[in-house]
Parts: structure tokens; sequence; C-alpha cells
């Protein structure tokens, strides 16, 4: 017999891909912060509603805060307003249009609503994340409105709604996050992405040269968008308000030249001393303990990319002595790129499906309902709202979706019917709800743990607004959901399919088009070289080279000319990371669906190679001032290669090409 050990990565590869995915999970640290918020949200709210003699309210305000709960994701508070806030105001929304829709409208007409309100939902998820949640609470506000049996008014129920995400938005911004005292609280969440900034750049150089380059690259393409993220959240004023948030945007700008010069350093592929990343981990310990950069390692000055490392660090520590705010080099999206992504091709079949997933839930309901085929059970909002969640890409491939909601909502049931029988009422089944609160910010990280927290949640609120033990109800119209899921994610529709994908990809390629024929015309009108071979040390005397100011302060000459160049990198390098993401998980999806995206993860893959040729190429413009016959010819390859495979999976090659300048 063979002694060879089990490996799990081989265990999966040999699995079809839609069942692989559906056994990954998630990995890292208990976010304890946020299982404390989840423990004082519904629980709480449900407990007060209960004492005031409210209970139906309380039920709707702890939907509410799990909810609210499932979008609570690690960044900074002000960005939490935003993610948790726009979604809650859906979901109130939805939930009036349901209860005056339901109570004055009967089945046919209701369904019709439902429908459309599906089809505008659906067209609005595929805006970004935000709106995506904002479109999901949508729906699902409108089921609970429509199907809930609950005395008070509709304005009544808004309000319970809007209270139980707010009251857990307010515990987001109140409450200190454990372990991170230093300096001002308030900016904990955006400090932390900061420091993962520089953490992931002095990864990046140390895997110069080995495997795991490309995935280190995209872990810093992943801090960098959570970073910019979190310190580009809603705010009343234009600029920041606060010497600690203008510190934050500083030491965020200082980290844009240092990542292009790591990028740059992995492009060339050559190992580099464990000195080269010895600045970037010490900015990032600076970062967290709020304290100046102190003296700096200097690396090696023998190739463009170290020279560009060096310099980046010098500005880096004079931007953490001065720390006077700085540009997140960010592009906003007008309102034609928000309507060209809602009604565009992606839009247009996301909606469709959302619309006859919602819809047809919403009419088999109805059906069973009147029909009294299993009895005249209150909550037949369960199939609609189901089905929402089961047709939302965000969670995964459709089969892994289905597969991992009917494992969770069994596993529930069950669950809920153990603790139903020997849990006192209400008190047990209240404490149940705060239990449940505080794991899901756990459970998210797999779809069918996530399904048995909510089952267990959903179905004590069950009992607690009076309703008997709805164990097995739950189960069949959970399987239900995901027959009507199945049948309608694998029906044909008008136009291509994978259109949300192409869409993505369709972007991210004029993104790095955009950022290519920058960085070339920018070459061509320059002066010429500015290269710099003097001696550095940081620990000690500071060179005079035209970098920095007789005064010994850093001359930013690189803040006017390399502005833009940022952030059109960034955009090339966020729309990429979303098209990579969108291709991969159509890749797991069913043979029959996974064929309409072939192709894809291939152009997208070339992309990201043009783009990090591109930041290779910018970082030796800028030293030299004209391109080496291997960045040339490197162009060269991955232009050809990228018009081939636009041409194979239909997208329109961008006019006119660039071309490598000499």
């Amino acid at each position: 017999m063979s002694s060879r050990p089990h490996d799990p990565a081989r265990a999966h590869s040999v699995l079809p891909p839609w069942f692989a995915h559906a056994l990954r999970a998630q990995r890292g640290p208990v976010p304890w912060n946020a299982v404390t918020r989840g423990a004082l949200a519904a629980g709480p709210l449900l407990l007060a509603a209960v004492l005031a003699d409210r209970t139906s309210l309380g039920v709707v305000a702890a939907v509410a805060a799990m909810l609210a709960g499932i979008n609570d994701r690690p960044g900074g508070r002000r960005v939490s307003v935003k993610r948790l806030g726009a979604p809650a105001l859906a979901g109130a929304a939805g939930l009036l249009v349901g209860v005056y829709v339901g109570d004055r409208v009967g089945a046919v007409a209701l369904t019709a609503v439902l429908t459309g309100l599906g089809l505008l939902a659906g067209k609005m998820s595929a805006v970004g994340p935000v709106a995506s949640g904002a479109g999901t609470q949508l729906l699902v506000g409108a089921a609970i409105g429509a199907g809930m049996p609950v005395p008070e008014s509709g304005w009544s129920r808004a309000l319970a709604f809007l209270v139980g995400a707010g009251w857990l938005l307010a515990l987001r911004l109140v409450l200190p996050t454990p372990g991170a005292m230093t300096g001002d609280f308030r900016f904990d969440g955006e400090r932390d992405a900061v420091a993962r900034v520089y953490d992931a750049v002095a990864e990046l150089i140390d895997a110069a040269g080995a495997e795991d380059a490309l995935a280190r690259r995209a872990a810093l393409t992943a801090a960098l968008d959570h970073a910019q993220d979190a310190l580009a959240g809603p705010r009343l004023r234009r600029h920041a308000s606060s010497s600690a948030e203008r510190r934050l945007h500083a030491q965020y700008a200082a980290a844009l030249p240092l990542a292009e010069a790591a990028t740059a350093l992995a492009w060339a592929g050559e190992p580099l001393s464990e000195r080269s990343s010895a600045g970037p981990r010490q900015l990032a310990s600076a970062v967290r303990e709020s304290a100046p950069a102190g003296p700096l390692p200097a690396p090696s000055r023998s190739g463009p990319a170290l020279r560009a490392l060096d310099d980046a660090l010098l500005r880096a520590a004079d931007a953490f002595d001065q720390g006077g705010g700085g540009d997140l080099h960010t592009r906003r999206r007008g309102a034609r790129a928000l309507l060209r992504a809602a009604f565009g091709a992606g839009g247009r079949e996301y909606g469709l499906r959302v619309a006859l997933s919602f819809g047809v839930g919403a009419a088999v309901a109805q059906a069973l309902y009147h029909s009294q085929w299993y009895g005249r059970h209150t909550h037949w909002y369960w199939l609609p709202a189901t089905a929402v969640f089961l047709v939302k890409p965000d969670l995964g491939p459709l089969a892994s979706r289905v597969l991992c909601r009917a494992a969770g909502t069994v596993l529930g049931a069950l669950l809920f019917a153990g603790f139903a029988a020997v849990l006192p009422r209400p008190g047990g089944l209240v404490a149940l709800v705060a239990l449940c609160g505080a794991l899901i910010p756990v459970s998210i990280r797999h779809f069918a743990a996530q399904t048995a927290v909510a089952t267990v949640l959903v179905l004590s609120l069950v009992m607690v607004g009076g309703e008997p033990q709805a164990s097995a109800a739950r189960i069949a119209e959970t399987l239900l959901a995901c027959a009507i899921v199945l049948i309608v994610g694998h029906l044909p529709m008008p136009g291509e399919r994978g259109g949300q994908v192409r869409a993505r990809l369709a972007a991210a390629a004029d993104a790095a088009h955009a950022y290519l024929v920058h960085v070339l015309a920018d070459s061509q009108a320059s002066d010429g070289p500015t290269r710099h071979d003097g001696p550095t040390c940081h620990d000690g005397p500071v060179r005079h080279d035209g970098s920095v100011r007789e005064d010994g302060s850093v001359r930013d000459v690189a803040s006017d000319g390399r502005a833009t160049r940022w952030t059109l990198r960034r955009e090339a390098y966020r729309t990429l990371a979303e098209a990579r993401t969108a291709s991969a998980l159509a890749a797991h999806e069913l043979p029959a669906v996974a064929r309409h995206t072939e192709g894809t993860d291939e152009v997208a893959a070339v992309l990201e190679r043009l783009v990090d040729t591109t930041t290779a190429c910018a970082v030796h413009l800028d030293d030299a001032g004209t391109l080496t016959d291997e960045h040339r010819e490197r162009l060269a390859e991955l232009l050809d290669e990228l018009a081939e495979g636009r041409r194979r999976v239909g997208l329109p090659e961008p006019a006119p090409r660039p071309q490598p300048v000499g």
C-alpha cells in the first residue's frame, strides 16, 4: 500500500471545478470586533422589542441587522457608512413597496411588480459591490413587505428596518477595534489598510524571481484597492478634515511609487537581498504605530527599478514626516458610466436572470400559498427571497451556490429543530438570535456555513413572532428555490452569454490600453533621462541629486507628471482584478454555462502581463528616457497576443493601437 500523504490541493484538482469551489473556504483570524458587533445587534434589538411588546417590529429590525452583518466587512469606518447604509436604504424602500403593493393588488399583479423590481435590482447590481448589496436588500425587503404578516403600518416597518441596520452601523462607527488604540482610533481601519499596502510591497519585493511573484503582485493590488476604498469613503467635506486623516492620505500616496518600483522589480525576475524589502516593512510598522518613519535602510541602486525604489523610499520618508495629505488617485465614474454598466450587455443579462428567478419564485410561492398545497403558512416570501441570494454571482458559481445553500439550509434547520425542543421561549430563542448574530462574521467565509447560521436565526425569529416551528417548510422552499434558479441559470437569454464577464474584461482592456498609451506618450514628450547614479545612505547625509532640495527636504518631482499615470495604473489594476475574479467564477460553472466564457481567463492573463510590463516600462523610462529592446519586444508580443485573444472572445480592438517607442 502507498504511504503517500493526502494532498487536499491534489484532491481538489481531480474534482469538477464547480464542486471543488463549493469545498473552498476563506481563511484568516477571527474578526473579534465584528463578532462583538454581531452579538450586540440583532439579539438586543429583539429583546428590547419583546420587552416593549413590539415583537413584530423587533423581528423586522433583527432581519435588517442580520443583512447588515453580512455586509459588515473589514475596512474603514467611513466606508462602512456606504457599505451598510446604501443597502439598508434600498431594503427599507423595497419593504415599503412590498407592503403597499401586497395590500392592494392580487397575486398576478404582485408577481408582475416583483418581477419588475427584480429587473431593476439586477441591472443595478451590475454597477458594483455596494450597488449589488443594495439590489439584494431591495428585493428581500420587497418580499418581506409583501408577505410577512405584521400588524404595523408600512412606514413603521420601514423605520424598524432602518433602526436595525442603523444600530449595527452605529456600533461600527463607535466601538473601537480591539488592539488598535494607537493614534486616533476613528481611523484604525484605514491605518491597518495602508499598513497592509506597505507589507504587500515588501512581500512582492521578496518574491522577485520566485514562482509566487504573480500571486504577490495580485495581493498588492488587492491591498491597494482596499486602502483606496477605505480612504475614499463618503465625507461631509471635500478634503480630509483632520491631521490624522491627512497623514494617512499622504502615507497611501507615498506607497504608490513604491508599488510601481516593486512591480518593476518582480517583472525583471531577479532575486533581491533582504535589505531591499526592509524599508517598506519599517514603513508598515510606522503606519500601525502612528510613528515617524525614522532612518530607512537604502537598497542598492544598481538598476532602474532599484533606483526607483530608493527614490520612492526617500519620498515616503518625507511624506511620513510632513503628513500634508495626498491624492488618492481615484477615477470617479460619472452617471453615464454607471448607466452604461447597468444597461450594457452584462447588466441586461444579469437583470433578466434576477427578474426571472425572483418573479418565478414569487409566482410559485403565490400558487402554493393560495392553493394551500402544503398548508396556508404565512411565510411564502421565503421562496423568492431565497432565490435572490441564489442568483447572486458575488457569492460564487451557480452550481456551487445551490449546493452550499441546500446543504446549509438542511444543516441549519436540523440544528434549529434540536434547539427549539429544549430552549425556553422567548428568552432562549432571543439568546440564540444573539449567538447567530455573533457567528455571522465568521460564517461568511463559506456560503454553506453562512446559510446554516442565517437559517437558525430566521427560524428563531419566526418562533419568537408566534409561529410554530417551521424547519421542514424552510427546507422544502429552499430546495424549490434551488431548482428554480438552476433552471433559470441555464436558460438561453437574448444576446451573448457571459455578458458580465465580457463587460468586465472589456473595461480592463480599455483601462490597460489607456495606461499604456499614457506611458508611451509621456515618454515621447519627456526631455530625456533622469537617471541618478550617485551613492545614497538614508541613515547618513542626504544626497543632492535633483530629487532633494538644499534644505534637506525631498522635492516631489513626479507630483504633476506622474499623478495621471498612477491614477491610470490604479484603474488598470483594479479593473483587471475584477475581470479576473469574474472570469474565474465563470470557469467554475457547470460545463453548459462555463463554455460561453472559454478563453476569457487567458485574455485576462495576457492583460495582467501587459499591465505589469507597462509598469516596468514606466519605471525604466523615468530612469533612462528610452526603452530597451527587451521592453519593446515584450510589448509587441503582448499586444499581438492580446489582439488575437480579443478577437477570439469577441472583444473589439481599441484604435489606434499603441506603438512601443525607441
